[in-house]
Formats: C-alpha cells, structure tokens, sequence
C-alpha cells in the first residue's frame, strides 16, 4: 500500500493514568540561543505524515540552507509520532487537534509550539458510493472505520454528537489509514472516518461519497509540536525556532502555488497528482496564532474526549503549548 512507505519508530507506549488530570511538566526553561557554528553539530530530528512537511518545505525551497542537519521519519497518523517524541526518537513533527490530546493525557513529554488551521470540509465521514446510508442518523449500528486519537476521531465523535448518536451507538473499529483504506474499498465496514490526502484518495479512486464532513464538527486546527528534552536543548532549541518559521513561511507559499505544491507532494509520497492536487484545491492549510482562543478550542474538544469517557480523566490543555517563538512567528506570517 501506499502509506506504508517510510521509516517505522517504535516510541515508547504512553500509559494513561487511570484518573485524575492529565499535566504537563509546567513551563520549560528557554535556552540561551547559539549561533551558526554550535547549530551546524545538532541534526533535527522530525517526524512527518505521508512527506507533508518534508515535500512543503521542499517544494517552497526553504530546506536549503539550514546551518543544522535534519533526519526525517515517516509516520501513518499522528498519535504514533507524539509517542516517538516524548520517547526521545524525534524532536518535533506535525499533527491534528486530537493526538495532542491524548498524549497529554499520557502524560507525554511534548508541547505544542505552533498552530495552523485548515478546511474542515476536507475533514470527512465517507461511505461507499452503493452505500444505503444517507444521513448521519443512519449510522446507528453500523461499523466506522477511523483511526484512535487523531483528528478523524475527535470529528467523529462531535459529528454522532451532533445528531443525537455517542459511540455507544455505533461500533469503532480502529484502524490506521492505510488498514482503514483497504477494509473501505472492500465493504468490511460501513463507514470511514478521515482527512485528506486520504480523503482525495477514496473519492477518486474508490467513488466515495461525503456522508458528513467537519462543518461543525471539527476547529480545523493542525500543530507544530516539540519533545520537552529538544526544548531544553540549546542547539536543538534554536533549530526548533528556524524550523518553525520555516514551515510558517512554507504554508504560506502553498497557498499561492498550490500547483507546484501539488506535484511536490505526489512526488514525495507517491500519490497520484489528481489525488494530490484535489487535496490541495479542496483545502487551505495557513498558519494563525497560538492565542487563547485556540487553547480554549483544543480544551473543549478534550473536554469532549473525557465526558464521551474516550480519556481517563481532564486535560489541562494550556500546560502543554509552549509560545516562546511567537514573535518569531508573527513575523514570519507578517512578512511571508
């Protein structure tokens, strides 16, 4: 299959606490900055999604020129990534709204150090296109396909939520995308939880048709997080710093050259380009503050994932997103 692609990382298990409210470690301290000649011995190293960020930062030429190295490794969804980093296996990588969650309620060594927001449209529950299944209501027994603690997972929720449905009423099974993808297209479930490129994927190769999508549903946010140990680091910290302005200044650039952003992608991953460029059409992906009102957002959906009893216990949010790069940020979303 396609997304098996990549480098497997076996991150150490995060264990949920039995009850209680799940914190971070508090506020890190933030190291002094280095320069050039300490930064050119640190090699980053970044966990990424189907080449996401890799094949962004590629196509909007901003890999070149980092005074330190980068190690990629490639991940099927973002909870295993988060794993890997509050293990110590990479540094930092990119995710949805949901795996944050989760691993703070494991108690992980991350934080979140950026934030952007895409089309929630693209953010879908998607049945086969014989499917008799025409509205959400109709879902009431039936097996959805979705893949535990990320984004999909939190859309879903809300999205049976919203229609009088929890997840008693349905069954879960929870698959990666690429198992998801495979039971899909062979009717061993009902329906599929999912976000793009995968969504793209199933609409044009399998005719999937939109049962309901995240209006509603889902706040659309994506995070740039950071181990705690690489936050502590002097070098790796100041790279963290240059990265994170180089993925701001990279989704900006997608979204004024969405064609060249499209084939970079499918090079990189392998997709096929119309997969890719539907993907890229159908969604914006641009980078916004890090404020209160986003923190305030992530804390209702975990206060979601707790009542629906989907985690053991509250999220304090807020203790695990860190903003020491936003002045760097801001300007790097200013100037582009």
């Amino acid at each position: 299959m396609l997304w098996r692609k990549g480098i497997t990382i076996l991150g150490a298990a995060l264990v949920l606490s039995a009850c209680g409210t799940a914190t971070g470690d508090g506020p890190a301290a933030v190291p002094a900055a280095v320069g050039n000649a300490d930064l050119a011995k640190v090699t980053l190293k970044v966990g990424d999604q189907k080449g996401g960020v890799k094949s962004l930062l590629t196509a909007a030429n901003l890999l070149q020129g980092t005074p330190y190295k980068i190690e990629w490794a490639t991940f099927t969804s973002g909870p295993p990534l988060l794993e890997a980093a509050s293990a110590g296996a990479i540094d930092t990588g990119r995710v949805g709204n949901t795996p944050p969650i989760f691993a703070a309620a494991a108690k992980a060594k991350i934080k979140v150090i950026s934030v952007s927001r895409s089309n929630v449209e693209r953010e879908a529950v998607l049945v086969p296109p014989d499917s008799p299944l025409q509205n959400v209501a109709s879902l009431k027994g039936k097996t959805i396909g979705v893949a535990k603690g990320t984004s999909a997972h939190g859309q879903l929720l809300n999205t049976l939520r919203n229609n009088g449905l929890s997840t008693q009423d349905v069954k879960l099974s929870f698959l990666q995308p690429s198992e998801a993808y495979a039971a899909f297209t062979q009717h061993t479930i009902d329906a599929w939880a999912i976000w793009d490129p995968y969504t793209a994927q199933a609409q044009i190769e399998a005719h999937a048709r939109v049962l309901a999508d995240g209006r509603g549903a889902s706040n659309g946010l994506a995070f740039l997080t950071a181990s705690t140990a690489a936050l502590g680091d002097p070098g790796k910290n100041s790279a963290l710093r240059d990265f994170a302005v180089r993925v701001v200044k990279a989704q900006k650039w997608a979204d004024t050259h969405r064609d060249a952003w499209a084939q970079a992608w499918a090079k990189e991953t392998g997709l096929k380009l119309e997969v890719a460029q539907k993907a890229v059409d159908a969604g914006r992906d641009l980078p916004i503050v890090l404020d209160d009102a986003v923190v305030a957002s992530e804390q209702q959906l975990a206060d979601t994932f707790t009542d629906a009893k989907a985690l053991p216990g509250k999220v304090d949010f807020a203790a695990f997103v860190d903003r020491r790069y936003g002045l760097d940020l801001d300007a790097a979303r200013s100037n582009g």
